[in-house]
């Protein structure tokens, strides 16, 4: 059963609820309680499909495949303003994003986990802002994730079985996993195709550890959208830098997908209650406070009501 939600008005909103945003492989998620499908309208046109709303062990959880149920969208064509606006109505306060990546270190193998905590934009058709059409804003971006949020979900990695790597193993050789690596840097590219040797090289020496197609514009508007942002990187193949090895293809990583997304599946089951019952000091609820720089009686009503839900008690 579907139901279509409208931003509401002058109405208490709901309790903050975790929300996760599933890439490829994860298009959705096992164990949610009371399932509901909510069909959102928001000012940024159409979310990637149904938001899938319930409860683990009692914890409230928003679910929202980003390529669409049958990943029927592609990097490019996934409408992120409509995906992230849509979580915030819902009442989302802290956003984990799942996502499958190659890896640009010899010792983050596939199957192993990254918790990204830094990114290297190279997208350039993406819709990355909500400031735009007569409103102009600027955030800090310098840290792209919740310091707080990244430690939960450690916490909860950990204690599932994957061992936490120390930063010097990314330039080893793979050790028998699946191991944990806290930090890393996220490229993401453009896409849909595939790196070249070049490239990927490039971004070696840039000091990369992952690449992907799809985390940038999500982690840009979750803190324009004041939300807690987390990146889970899953690990499937080493691109194609590595000597000996074959290039990537889709193929190839469909293989190791399938066990990382069921490991990813557990880490957000034992999350969302772990993360319901605890707080943490930062500044993401308040990220877009001083950030606006449009005079307010230059911003037209137009402009106040596609902003109200984000933006309302600054406007």
């Amino acid at each position: 059963m579907s139901t279509r939600e409208n931003p509401p008005r002058d109405q208490p909103r709901a309790p903050a609820v975790l929300g996760v945003l599933g890439g490829s492989g994860l298009y959705d998620l096992d164990g949610l309680e009371g399932r509901e499908e909510r069909l959102v309208d928001t000012p940024f046109g159409s979310p990637s499909g149904p938001l899938t709303v319930g409860f683990i062990d009692g914890a409230p959880v928003v679910f929202l495949a980003r390529h669409g149920r049958h990943h029927r969208l592609g990097p490019s064509e996934i409408n992120s303003r409509a995906n992230i606006h849509a979580m915030k109505q819902l009442g989302v306060s802290r956003l984990l994003s799942v996502s499958a990546v190659g890896s640009l270190r010899e010792g983050i193998p596939p199957g192993d986990l990254v918790l990204v905590d830094q990114l290297i934009d190279r997208t350039h058709r993406r819709e990355n802002t909500f400031f735009a059409d007569g409103v102009v804003g600027h955030v800090s971006f310098a840290e792209p994730t919740c310091r707080g949020f990244d430690d939960a979900v450690a916490a909860v990695a950990t204690a599932s079985g994957h061992a936490l790597a120390p930063p010097e193993a990314r330039g080893l050789a793979a050790a028998p996993g699946p191991h944990l690596h806290r930090g890393g840097t996220y490229v993401c590219m453009e896409g849909p195709q595939f790196s070249t040797r070049a490239e990927s090289r490039l971004h070696r020496a840039w000091g990369a550890d992952v690449i992907g197609m799809t985390a940038a514009p999500e982690a840009k508007l979750a803190r324009e959208a004041e939300l807690c942002f987390s990146l889970l990187a899953l690990s499937t193949d080493y691109d194609c830098w590595r000597e000996g090895e074959d290039p990537v293809t889709a193929e190839s990583v469909l293989a190791v997908l399938r066990a990382n997304v069921a490991r990813a599946s557990r880490i957000v089951r034992e999350l969302a209650p772990y993360a319901a019952g605890r707080g943490w000091t930062c500044g993401c609820g308040r990220a877009a406070e001083n950030a606006i720089l449009t005079a307010r009686a230059g911003i037209s009503p137009a402009a106040r009501d596609r902003l109200e839900l984000l933006y309302g008690r600054y406007l």
